[in-house]
């Protein structure tokens, strides 16, 4: 899927729903691992707002940042995908990005309707190393 080259190459603002603080997650990790590669990535999580993942503010929501969003790339259950579609669509991100193993046609639809391009069930990590590090593999252990 050549688009989501286009995506990592041409979007670098990502806003993460459901980073935690705890460094050994999915999702601490896949940030850890996009801004080392250069990407600007704000975390959300309501249960951590004021505080700091990884050298960043931590956001209660997408729509309290203030910097221009490209990718809401989401680490939420599938259930609650639709409601962050929305806001997707009301601070005019680019893409809304599902990790492994989250879909949702009612948002697949939305963003097709409101041409927000829409990614499913794949990891940015995984997703960076096939196509510019040319590297397949899951998490590989991260140094300190």
């Amino acid at each position: 899927m050549s688009d989501i080259r286009e995506i990592l190459t041409k979007y670098k603002t990502i806003a993460m729903v459901g980073v935690s603080n705890d460094p050994k997650k999915a999702s601490t990790i896949v940030m850890k691992y996009m801004q080392e590669y250069g990407y600007k990535v704000h975390p959300v999580n309501p249960k951590a707002k004021g505080q700091k993942i990884l050298g960043q503010e931590v956001f209660a929501k997408i729509s309290d940042i203030k910097d221009k969003i490209d990718i809401v790339d989401v680490f939420r259950p599938s259930k609650e995908v639709y409601a962050i579609a929305e806001d997707t669509v009301k601070i005019g991100a680019k893409v809304l990005w599902l990790q492994l193993g989250i879909r949702d046609e009612k948002a697949k639809d939305l963003m097709e309707k409101n041409d927000i391009k829409y990614v499913e069930n794949k990891c940015t990590k995984m997703e960076y190393q096939k196509y510019f590090l040319k590297v397949r593999q899951a998490f590989p252990v991260l140094s300190d």
